[in-house]
C-alpha cells in the first residue's frame, strides 16, 4: 500500500467468504479493490444504486468464473478508507440483478461501517481493539 492509498476494512464475514472464492477470483477481486485504494475506479467496478443504497458511493464487483458469478461489495465514501461490505457467490442465475437478501445485508453493513468509521476517525482504542478481535482474531497489545 502506497502512502496516499487508503486502509482496507472488512465489514463482518466479507473478508472470511472472499477467502473462499477461487483462487483466480480472489485475484480480481483483490486486484479492483487495489484501484478503489489508490482512489481509481476499476473498469469492472459498478455503482450499486438499487433502493436506498444509491448514491452512498458503494459499488459492485462482479466476476464471472467456470459458470458461477462472484461478487464483492465496497464503499469508497467514508473518508480515507475503503470498506469491503460483503463478499458472496450469487446462487441463481436469473438476472443479474443482486438478490434482495443480499441488498438487505448490504444496507446493514453500511449502516456498521459509519459507525465503524466513526470510531476509527475518533481513535477510540477499546473500539478498535474490540474490532480487531472479533473481526481479525487477535489484538495486538
Amino acid at each position: 500500500m502506497g502512502d496516499g492509498d487508503k486502509q482496507l476494512v472488512w465489514v463482518g464475514d466479507s473478508r472470511e467468504k472472499l477467502m473462499e472464492f477461487p483462487e483466480e477470483v480472489k485475484d480480481s477481486i483483490g486486484f479492483a479493490l487495489g484501484y478503489a485504494q489508490s482512489g481509481e475506479m476499476h473498469p469492472d467496478a459498478k455503482p450499486l444504486n438499487k433502493g436506498k443504497l444509491k448514491g452512498k458511493g458503494i459499488y459492485e464487483i462482479v466476476e464471472p468464473y467456470d459458470g458461477d458469478t462472484y461478487r464483492a461489495v465496497y464503499t469508497v465514501i467514508l473518508k480515507g478508507r475503503v470498506y469491503v461490505l460483503h463478499s458472496f457467490k450469487k446462487k441463481s442465475n436469473k438476472g443479474k440483478e443482486t438478490p434482495k437478501p443480499d441488498i438487505d445485508l448490504i444496507e446493514r453493513r453500511y449502516k456498521v461501517a459509519k459507525e465503524i468509521h466513526a470510531e476509527l476517525e475518533a481513535k477510540n482504542t477499546n473500539f478498535i481493539k474490540k474490532y480487531l478481535k472479533k473481526y481479525l482474531g487477535k489484538v495486538k497489545q
